[in-house]
């Protein structure tokens, strides 16, 4: 008998447990990430959009642009939630995608600085989250050489 969660035909662990804290604490702090991004790009669309921007064309590209990315973060937080095992890897990437944005961000002589800081401790927080091992139990991630026979 194995002390993995068998999974099911859906992959998701077959466990009927509560889900744990960690996890929910990873796809609350993923679902926040695509949250602002919505409001950054649609921000940005409605300011190119009535306002007068050097480039109008280029505004609203970059706001539909942050919305569309906005899917990312937010589909894995939801998969999270579910705990959907592959809804680890999209929530990843995009806490390693956030790390260069905070560092560029903290590079700025403006107020962006706080935002840097902001995006790296959330960012940092959430790799932690979701490469520790009662994450990776939870969602029935099995390391390498452990896989089923």
């Amino acid at each position: 008998m194995s002390s993995s969660p068998e999974r099911s035909p859906q992959g998701t662990p077959a466990t009927d447990g509560p889900r744990p804290r960690r996890l929910t604490y990873a796809a609350v702090l993923a679902a926040l990430e695509g949250l602002a991004l919505v409001v950054g790009g649609v921000w940005i669309l409605v300011l190119g959009l009535t306002g007068d921007p050097d480039d109008r064309q280029q505004a609203v590209t970059g706001g539909v642009t942050l919305v569309v990315l906005a899917l990312l973060p937010l589909l894995a937080a939801r998969g999270l939630l579910a705990r959907r095992s592959w809804s680890r890897g999209p929530a990843v990437i995009t806490q390693i995608m956030a790390l260069p944005v905070a560092y560029n961000l903290l590079q700025a002589d403006s107020m962006a600085i706080p935002a840097g800081i902001a995006l790296a401790a959330v960012a940092i927080a959430a790799l932690v989250l979701l490469l520790n091992g009662e994450t990776t139990r939870a969602l029935g991630i099995r390391g390498p050489g452990n896989a089923q026979k």
